[in-house]
């Protein structure tokens, strides 16, 4: 009996706490919510309970559903701190200090991480000053899941900015905060989800990759917990096996002071050991040197700063350790305790571990320690002795890459996005590349992508997203050269071509030696002034550097206009303008004389190019010293003309050929699959809506969304009348029969479609496509009475036309039902072959119309015409149409 009695109470003691009301870890004390936006409390408790949350002295009450999930809606809110909120089940908990201010997710990898401590040193004012009550923080842990989203963090919580507190938020994060909230006095709300070393994959949505099907076998593969075992232990038995330590200066101490050095050599520090006679070495070398030091240091805490150290180190100071770090990228910064140091000479030792590429001691980074406002140099001329020699690595040229869980399409998303989904935004920082340098082509989609994921996710394309520019690193080239990191600059840039988008130019706030740049003031201040245009509306502010508008050749010179010049282009130091190069056909570039014409203007000119053409400028990975800035101080961004830039003076813009994707009578399809498939890889397609059709009329906000990003919105009637005499086509109601219609209907009819369009994307011309293909009405064929109206018109039949053959009002189509990806590509191998312009025609992509065609069919066109850009190209029937003209006048 007694132990049925205690089983009745662990079962009491079970059931009580699963009844307990929950909060996610996001609803705590001092939290941040969204001003002026509806807001969502959430949380979990036992099935079917009463939950009532009570917010300045309101009730609101709702019961969990049969997961035990609940959420409530509170009405929007102005800026405001200090504020409580009850939320009570068959528990209560009390949630204090909330603000209602602006909520930013800043999302990204290491240098988004880097925190005020490591920055401590460079900006002592900032965190003495940090009494910021209103600026709250709050980190993600690194967490990872390959199955899919989950619902809250296990640990994390807000902290407002103090002194001591400051110091573990993100310093980007912090700058950027503090420039907005002392401009708007509104409390700022930073959510920091960043982890180092991860690549853009690892924080797109499953959803995010709906139109890479590759991308999705692996998410799939990665959600069978059998096959990721595998792949994990793969890894471990593929991994290089840690070197037994056979160092004998672990052994014979040779960090004692009292040891007597026999063999060492000297060592100029700071320096690569690769660099000073120990080629190719991976392994332990010792470092040791003497130093008086004041007797005024003796008894005190000293301060010793050694640079960076590639990769680990332990460093000793008379025999004791006094720390060590166990990778390259922290900078070392160590404490001498009191009563360590001794007066005469004291000996210092440095063990160094490095596995890979050069060991050794940063240059260009401070080495020295300090006390009593004195500092002695510890640079110079040390000894060394190298303790052990690796054996250098074997790996199979077929085993499988480690299996990083970090790393995989999604993981990051799903653990440490994810949670945040309920929460209002007023828009996203995005600090991250640095891990896809290697491989910076697909960058171009993937962008786009996770920009597109990230505002579906949060059901607002209007969301501002402000991307930092990787910053220059790397040795100095001086001359002009190919560059990955150039080429992930201009995939960011390409961020621009959507909306509500902004690049933050860091190309002067890097440095040359380290991939942790510490000046994270500027860039946080530079990503403020693009939050203060686009998120806060204040349209002066200049947010960006000099941008590439045109060039235009004269004999052997090249002339560029540039807008976001502000009052007018400048040198930063006064010198003639930097890293300009230049080059014929052959694309051979040299360095270019770059003259300042006008306020937006630049003359570029080389005496070793007579015919120019192309123009490059800081596409280097670390063009140092750029000086062409505008006159609001903000440096122009790399760019180029040999890569995407069209010649608008050839057919096809020069490329070999043209291809236009349209797709008829406004489906719910068109807008929920094809649309955010274009935009993932910044392509345009052109849309004809039917005016009376249900996808056309109800989702008027979507279609306008549509046209603001570059989508074409074309006429194809009020009712979509068709011409019923023709076989098969008995489905044709009697009141839309196009054989019947006068001259006088069709007119009115595709007129009031016109004013239909005009309401939704303001624009007068646009290009018609023939309901059905038929042209006819009772007076004969009815579209040249309206040639003044439209640019173009589409018909339907299965043909090609070269650029001199193309009749405007008359352009033919493919019309696609059932096709695979396989043969719709061909058809644009064709198209590449003859020089033809390709229309393709599409109804239902995934459904919702009988002449259909996949999503998986659509996304292998899709992605063949986005890798084959540079031949192809692809835009919109109006666009298409109006590059004719001009080439035609």
């Amino acid at each position: 009996m007694r132990f049925t009695r205690f089983l009745l109470f662990l079962i009491f003691l079970s059931t009580n706490s699963v009844a307990q009301v929950r909060l996610p870890k996001l609803i705590s004390d001092n939290m941040v919510l969204q001003r002026d936006q509806p807001i969502t409390v959430w949380g979990w408790a036992t099935p079917k309970e009463k939950v009532t949350v009570t917010f300045k002295n309101k009730k609101q009450n709702t019961l969990t559903g049969a997961d035990g999930k609940w959420k409530i809606q509170l009405p929007a809110q102005p800026a405001g701190t200090g504020f409580e909120m009850v939320i009570k089940g068959k528990n209560q908990l009390t949630i204090r200090n909330i603000a209602f201010g602006d909520v930013w997710l800043c999302n990204g990898q290491s240098n988004m991480v880097i925190n005020m401590e490591r920055v401590k040193e460079r900006y002592p004012d900032d965190i003495a000053t940090a009494s910021y009550p209103d600026i709250r923080n709050f980190f993600i842990p690194t967490l990872t899941d390959l199955k899919g989203p989950q619902q809250d963090f296990p640990n994390a919580e807000w902290k407002a900015a103090n002194p001591k507190d400051v110091l573990g938020f993100g310093a980007v994060s912090y700058f950027f905060a503090r420039d907005l909230y002392d401009q708007y006095k509104v409390p700022i709300g930073i959510i920091n989800s960043s982890v180092g070393g991860t690549p853009i994959e690892a924080w797109i949505s499953e959803g995010g990759y709906k139109d890479f099907a590759d991308i999705q076998k692996v998410i799939n593969k990665n959600k069978d917990t059998a096959y990721v075992l595998e792949r994990k232990q793969s890894s471990l038995t593929n991994a290089p096996k840690p070197p037994k330590s056979t160092d004998p200066g672990l052994t014979e101490h040779w960090e004692s002071d009292s040891y007597q050095p026999k063999g060492w050599r000297n060592f100029n520090i700071p320096g690569y050991w690769e660099d000073q006679g120990l080629k190719d070495l991976n392994g332990v070398v010792w470092f040791r040197r003497e130093f008086d030091l004041p007797e005024s240091w003796i008894g005190k805490p000293v301060k010793l700063y050694m640079g960076r150290i590639v990769d680990a180190d332990e460093m000793f100071v008379n025999g004791k350790s006094i720390g060590r770090v166990t990778y390259q990228y922290p900078p070392r910064r160590y404490e001498i305790p009191a009563g360590l140091l001794k007066a005469g000479k004291n000996t210092f030792v440095i063990r160094v571990t490095n596995t890979a590429g050069k060991g050794g001691f940063v240059p260009d980074k401070p080495y020295f320690m300090t006390a009593d406002d004195q500092e002695i140099d510890l640079k110079g001329t040390w000894q060394y002795k190298v303790g052990q020699v690796f054996e250098p690595a074997k790996r199979s040229d077929d085993s499988p890459a480690p299996f990083i869980a970090q790393n995989q399409p999604a993981a990051l998303y799903n653990a440490m996005i994810a949670p945040v989904l309920p929460m209002k935004l007023k828009g996203f920082l995005w600090y991250q590349g640095e891990t896809n340098v290697h491989d910076p082509q697909p960058y171009n989609v993937l962008l786009p992508a996770l920009i597109n994921d990230r505002r579906k996710l949060w059901n607002d394309d209007n969301l501002p997203f402000l991307v930092v520019q990787l910053p220059n690193f790397q040795d100095i080239d001086f001359l002009p050269a190919e560059s990955n990191m150039a080429l992930l600059r201009e995939a960011q840039n390409r961020a621009l071509t959507l909306k509500n988008t902004a690049v933050a130019v860091t190309l002067d706030l890097g440095e040359w030696n380290d991939i942790h740049p510490l000046n994270k003031k500027e860039i946080g201040q530079r990503l403020a002034l693009s939050a203060k245009n686009l998120a806060y509306g204040d349209k002066n502010v200049v947010h960006s550097g000099p941008t590439l508008k045109s060039q235009s050749i004269a004999a052997d010179k090249i002339v560029l206009t540039f807008d976001n010049v502000a009052d007018g282009i400048k040198s930063a130091d006064e010198e003639t303008l930097r890293w300009f190069a230049m080059a014929g056909d052959d694309k051979k570039f040299v360095w270019a004389n770059a003259k300042i014409l006008e306020k937006d203007q630049i003359e570029l000119s080389s005496e070793m190019v007579k015919t120019p053409k192309y123009i490059r400028y800081a596409w280097q990975d670390n063009p140092e010293g750029i000086n062409f800035y505008n006159s609001a101080n903000l440096p122009a961004s790399p760019f180029r003309t040999d890569g995407e830039q069209p010649d608008e003076s050839k057919p096809w813009k020069g490329k070999k050929c043209a291809v236009v994707l349209t797709y008829d009578d406004a489906l719910n399809v068109h807008l929920d699959n094809v649309i955010p498939a274009l935009d993932s890889l910044s392509l345009k397609g052109s849309f004809y809506l039917t005016a009376s059709s249900d996808a056309a009329r109800n989702r008027i906000k979507d279609w306008r969304a549509a046209a603001s990003s570059g989508h074409e919105l074309g006429n194809h009637t009020l009712y979509h009348p068709c011409d019923a005499t023709g076989p098969g086509m008995s489905w044709v109601k009697p009141e839309y029969d196009l054989s019947k219609y006068s001259m006088g209907r069709i007119q009115d009819e595709v007129r009031m479609c016109n004013a239909f369009l005009k309401s939704i994307d303001g624009l007068d011309k646009r290009t018609f496509a023939f309901t059905c293909g038929h042209k006819k009405v009772t007076e004969g064929e009815f579209i040249q009475t309206l040639s003044s109206e439209f640019i173009a018109a589409r018909a339907v039949r299965h043909e090609m036309h070269t650029f001199e053959e193309q009749k405007l009002m008359d352009i033919d189509c493919y019309s696609m039902v059932e096709q695979s990806g396989k043969d719709m590509i061909e058809l644009v191998k064709q198209a590449q072959q003859s020089g033809k312009l390709l229309v393709f025609l599409f109804h239902g992509v995934g459904g919702e119309h009988a002449l259909n065609v996949s999503n998986q069919a659509h996304s292998e066109l899709l992605h063949y015409l986005k890798e084959s850009e540079k031949e192809i190209y692809v835009d919109t029937m109006r666009n298409v149409a109006e590059h004719i003209q001009s080439l035609r006048k």
